[in-house]
């Protein structure tokens, strides 16, 4: 006993080592040359999405006129660095750290929502695979959405699946729809997890002992089935009285506008073939594989395996009706269906999809090794002495666990990597950005930039958004928003788009002045900046009357026109 918790104390310090290689460093880029270089969120949304709390803690106000408000629809994650940077400032290694801690308290989840259902050698192999991630140890340390979202889902699992032991099982559903309502105000693509919650709600009831009782022959008592829709209608009176509460807030407070605006802006075009869902199947199917090439498929056929053999009614039907596994398996559903319906998929998306295989993992492997046996009758003839009883064969057990182990020293390697090498390409050319602004006066000190927010959050360097232009009829484009705020600066990523161009050209010409290194996309490795020159005597062109997307003769500039 003693060798074993010997053994079980130096796995769990082999996680806490990995665990921490997720706070360190945090002013570090995304890790270059990655395989999921082309993400956005590197670049944009650890500010897009705080910007709320960025603002109103650097400039006295959350919200920017014409400019990209997300926090009406999604103000949880703001809210939580609002508070935060009251003690810290405003910093990106602050946003960040909190992300990481909200990791750390996914593995503490996860870990608790394993050992419950096996033995606890399978919820350490479930953290240690979490922790090993390079995948994970990437998006883990990003200010985005998606570390918040996984927590409190799997708080809400970790209540649910303990349903028939609570005293108050109805009391803690409330909680749980509470809790829905918090994962849809973190990130709106929540709502395709609902399944997953209510799979988890139902079924660790509806197999409950306790709830059997007076049930004639097996199945659920009245008493089993009066609980069942209690909870289930607690969950969602509560979840649905929750939202309701923050939407009357919303649209008492005028900014509905900005709540349907971030839907307007995550709408993305579908192809015109009629059977375009199944090309963005296939290429949310892919994706997956962004995770892991080993254990994403794995986990695939422990889900096809079980339901292949549940008719047997033994470990495969007990693994199948499972409340974590069935969550787990409704969870990525979920998500790959909302990738396929957007017809839009970017690497941190799977994130959810990272979790809830390496859960489906961890259990297959545990349901192939458990020691369960079969009855072998004798044959007609046959003395009854040569009738014996027979394990299924281990070995598909084993080469799951080998397949997890080899997985595990794969990606450990690769965590380490990342972690022993990093870079600040990105920060650096945020502050050079800011530096050259402040010792080359020119305007108002105001940059126009898609990157914009992030830098506000490095060096607090003021910026539009000239992506996203807002949901107002007063400042329906760029081109109004840069007569209303008239920026003195523009900075572009290796290109200058031509439609940017035409709106900048409407008040002003521009000068190229300085590029600046960062990151390793080679369509977004260098940081250009711009002066932006107002036409003389104020005059402004209207696009609907001049071609305003080609080069003028004031403008100086040599990177290309995209």
């Amino acid at each position: 006993m003693s060798q074993k918790r010997a053994l079980i104390a130096v796995w769990v310090i082999v996680i806490g080592v990995f665990a921490v290689l997720h706070a360190l460093d945090l002013r570090a880029d995304f890790p270059n040359h990655s395989p999921w270089v082309a993400d956005w969120a590197k670049y944009t949304d650890e500010g897009w999405y705080g910007n709320a709390a960025i603002r109103a803690h650097l400039f006295g106000s959350w919200y920017l006129r014409g400019d990209f408000n997300p926090a009406p629809a999604v103000p949880v994650w703001p809210f939580l660095e609002w508070l935060l940077f009251f003690f810290t400032g405003v910093s990106i290694q602050a946003a960040r750290g909190l992300a990481v801690s909200l990791f750390f308290s996914s593995l503490l989840l996860s870990y608790l929502l394993l050992n419950r259902r096996g033995p606890q050698w399978m919820a350490l192999l479930a953290v240690t695979l979490l922790v090993a991630s390079p995948f994970l140890y990437s998006f883990s340390r990003l200010a985005i959405l998606e570390p918040l979202l996984i927590t409190l889902t799997l708080a809400a699992l970790n209540l649910a699946v303990r349903l028939p032991g609570f005293r108050h099982p109805v009391l803690v559903s409330l909680v749980i729809g509470f809790l829905f309502t918090l994962m849809l105000l973190t990130k709106t693509s929540a709502v395709f997890l609902l399944p997953a919650m209510a799979w988890a709600i139902v079924l660790p009831l509806w197999r409950s002992r306790r709830m059997a009782m007076g049930a004639p022959q097996g199945g659920l008592g009245p008493r089993g089935r009066k609980l069942i829709l209690q909870c289930v209608l607690a969950a969602g009176a509560a979840s649905l009285a929750s939202f309701s509460l923050w939407m009357a807030f919303v649209v008492h407070s005028g900014m509905l506008a900005e709540y349907k605006y971030l839907f307007f802006v995550n709408r993305y075009l579908k192809p015109a073939e009629f059977y375009w869902p199944l090309i963005s199947l296939g290429w949310a199917l892919h994706g997956a594989l962004w995770v892991d090439d080993i254990l994403v498929p794995l986990a695939a056929v422990m889900l096809l395996g079980a339901g292949c053999l549940a008719w047997r009614k033994g470990r495969a039907r007990r693994l199948l009706l499972d409340p974590v596994f069935g969550a787990s398996a409704l969870a990525i559903a979920g998500t790959i269906f909302f990738m396929t319906y957007q017809n839009h998929t970017q690497p941190r998306y799977f994130t959810v999809v990272a979790f809830f295989s390496f859960f489906m993992v961890v259990q297959g492997t545990h349901a192939l090794l458990e020691d369960a046996h079969v009855s072998i009758q004798p044959r007609f003839g046959a003395r009854q002495a040569g009738s014996r009883r027979t394990g299924w064969p281990r070995w598909p057990g084993w080469l799951a666990l080998g397949l997890c182990a080899m997985a595990t020293g794969i990606n450990g390697a690769g965590t380490l990597s990342y972690a022993t090498h990093p870079e600040y390409t990105f920060v650096d050319a945020a502050q050079r950005l800011t530096r050259y602004i402040d010792e080359h006066p020119n305007g108002k000190r105001l940059l126009v930039c898609i990157s914009g927010d992030e830098i506000t959050l490095i060096t607090h360097l003021p910026a539009l958004n000239d992506m996203f232009d807002g949901p107002g009829p007063d400042l329906p484009d760029l081109a109004a928003k840069l007569g209303y705020d008239q920026p003195g600066w523009y900075a572009a990523w290796n290109q200058l788009d031509r439609g940017a161009l035409e709106d900048l050209h409407s008040h002003y010409s521009v000068e190229q002045v300085a590029s600046f290194r960062a990151l390793d996309d080679k369509t977004r490795d260098l940081l250009v900046l711009f002066k932006l020159h107002p036409w003389p005597n104020g005059h402004v062109y209207d696009p609907a009357d001049e071609n305003l997307r080609i080069r003028f003769p004031e403008d100086k500039f040599d990177i290309p026109l995209r």
